[in-house]
């Protein structure tokens, strides 16, 4: 096959996928940085039409609750919250923020980007199953419970030495949660935490941007182990392309292809996904810079040899499917 006629079968390959990327840092990111999701923009790593550009269809936009508004998460994380509302409604045109798999359904449908409501920082809760509510009311439906830290749902990877897992409340919202229709994310808990989720949650749960710690020691990415026991409970894993958790920095898609096939490998085509972490990080893999530059993850899956039904499902059908069987 030649290079031309295989980058046709990549790019007619993505452009008949269903593109999901379950993490991003954009809201944060843009005040700091004056840019709206309309773009264009130099700034940042992802906008609506590098969105475009990039082929994908679904997005997950989290409130990230930086440490230092500890004191205030929920008052922070409202604030996120209602930009997340000022975008889409300005943008209109191209995206819709969603709530259930029919408002999904239907973003596609109309050719829209759908955009889901998630928060990174389970401290945005304040403690309180009552907030976990009215942020699912807000639209809300997906939570990662810690980020590296210490909060009331239980304790991160920065705090590993301590042994701690979920705390009575974390397990008592992770319970909430799957009543609710909403996703649990185990990314940055620790993990005696990660195993009490994977005990006591009913529903399928969602690591949104992890790697493999068997090609790269960081403790924010998932053991062999992990990645079996979220398998088999019918979850999903995002690869992310955050350097400091891929490894080797130089080999750009490589690292992260790497990172996709070895999860396959031990977890199974159903429990791997995209989570790229865009404007959460300021370095990312050579030619992987942007939104935009997403065909190259289908182009390199194809070299590799893997078949169109399992690039499908790692481009977006593996998250959907969870989607489909928790969010409803």
């Amino acid at each position: 096959m030649t290079d031309g006629s295989a980058l046709n079968q990549a790019l007619k390959l993505h452009s008949e996928s269903i593109i999901l990327d379950a993490h991003c840092d954009t809201l944060t990111a843009m005040p700091d940085q004056g840019r709206s999701l309309a773009g264009p923009s130099e700034r940042g790593q992802l906008d609506l039409p590098r969105l475009q550009a990039g082929g994908v269809n679904i997005q997950f936009f989290a409130a990230f609750i930086d440490p230092r508004f500890k004191f205030t998460a929920a008052h922070r994380a409202l604030e996120i919250i209602d930009l997340f509302y000022r975008e889409t409604e300005e943008n209109k045109n191209f995206m819709l923020p969603v709530k259930s798999v029919l408002d999904m359904e239907q973003a596609l449908s109309s050719g829209k980007i759908a955009a889901f409501l998630a928060i990174e920082g389970g401290e945005a809760l304040e403690g309180s199953l009552g907030i976990l509510r009215l942020m699912h009311k807000l639209g809300v439906r997906s939570i990662t419970l810690t980020w590296n830290g210490r909060n009331e749902l239980g304790d991160g990877v920065g705090e590993e030495q301590t042994g701690g897992g979920l705390t009575q409340f974390g397990q008592s919202a992770v319970l909430e949660m799957n009543g609710l229709g909403m996703l649990v994310d185990v990314s940055h808990l620790s993990e005696k935490g990660f195993w009490d989720v994977i005990n006591i949650s009913r529903q399928p749960v969602i690591a949104s941007h992890s790697n493999c710690q068997a090609l790269c020691g960081h403790p924010r990415n998932l053991t062999d182990r992990q990645i079996k026991a979220l398998s088999n409970q019918g979850g999903v894993m995002g690869i992310t392309f955050v350097p400091d958790f891929l490894g080797d920095r130089r080999n750009g898609v490589t690292d992260v292809i790497n990172h996709i096939e070895h999860a396959l490998a031990i977890g199974g085509p159903d429990c791997v996904g995209i989570g790229s972490d865009f404007d959460g990080t300021e370095e990312l893999p050579p030619g992987l810079g942007d939104c935009s530059r997403l065909p190259l993850i289908t182009s390199a899956l194809l070299e590799r040899g893997h078949s169109e039904e399992v690039i499908k499902k790692v481009l977006g059908g593996n998250f959907i499917r969870v989607i489909k069987q928790v969010i409803k």
